[in-house]
């Protein structure tokens, strides 16, 4: 059983909704990921998602589009994304996941980079351009490395056979996104969330998390009443972006958004 597992497993003595956070790798710099990482634990985050920069991010609204762009300009490759991975898990024991699309891994080489990641203490992976139909080789190969493969169901998914067949494959939790478009903050949850979450919950008893939109306490502690979990990405992405102390300020954030799902 990996680190997801364990949070997620039914005889947790301790249960609480899981509050995930999201990173670009090495934006602004490698140095401050790992700075801002610990702070996203210290905060009260759970589980945290490395992002691996892409040049197409074709889920990714232009927060991250901008981190990606300029992770890769100052030098970001997948490899120095497993070797930040292998620094951070020195300092962490919350579940580590990449976040990346799928050409970098097939670049790199699907068995080469799942043993790397397996060694640097990843845990998982979201692939977002990855549907399952296509997913079994890599499934595969984490299986034998103990990883597990996280797959997305979004509004798009317009039939229970789909969401049941998505459900069947993917592990760890199902990222469940909450709207019709790509990632970046919103003003509110979409109202057709709670519908759609219901129909997930027809089909799997595995545990959902919601991403993409997601940016205020408020907006988690709605989604929290709902889901197993919440995501949350731009927004950490925004206050990086224009703070003089992205750490101190991206803790600060994680801790509200902490106490309002807890309450």
């Amino acid at each position: 059983m990996n680190r997801i597992d364990a949070f997620f497993d039914k005889n947790r003595p301790i249960k609480r909704k899981a509050l995930i956070a999201y990173l670009t790798v090495g934006y602004p710099t490698a140095e401050a990921t790992l700075e801002i990482a610990e702070a996203l634990v210290d905060g009260g985050c759970d589980m945290i998602e490395l992002g691996i920069p892409f040049s197409d991010p074709l889920a990714d609204g232009a927060t991250i589009q901008r981190a990606s762009q300029r992770a890769l300009e100052s030098g970001i490759t997948p490899r120095k994304c497993l070797d930040l991975a292998a620094e951070l898990r020195k300092h962490v024991d919350i579940p580590l996941l990449f976040m990346g699309y799928y050409n970098p891994i097939l670049h790199y080489g699907l068995d080469k980079f799942c043993a790397a990641s397996h060694k640097a203490g990843i845990d998982g992976f979201i692939i977002p351009d990855l549907p399952p139909d296509e997913g079994s080789t890599i499934e595969a190969i984490m299986k034998k490395r103990g990883l597990d493969l996280v797959y997305l169901v979004a509004p798009t998914s317009d039939t229970d056979k789909r969401l049941r067949f998505i459900a069947g494959r993917t592990n760890g939790f199902i990222y469940v996104v909450s709207l019709k478009g790509v990632t970046g903050a919103r003003a509110a949850v979409s109202n057709d969330l709670d519908e759609f979450i219901s129909r997930v919950r027809r089909v799997t008893d595995k545990p959902l998390c919601v991403g993409f939109g997601i940016s205020t306490p408020e907006q988690a502690q709605r989604v929290a009443k709902l889901a197993d979990g919440v995501i949350i990405g731009s927004r950490i992405i925004d206050i990086v972006e224009k703070s003089r102390r992205p750490a101190a300020d991206v803790k600060a954030f994680i801790a509200e958004v902490r106490a309002a799902i807890d309450s």
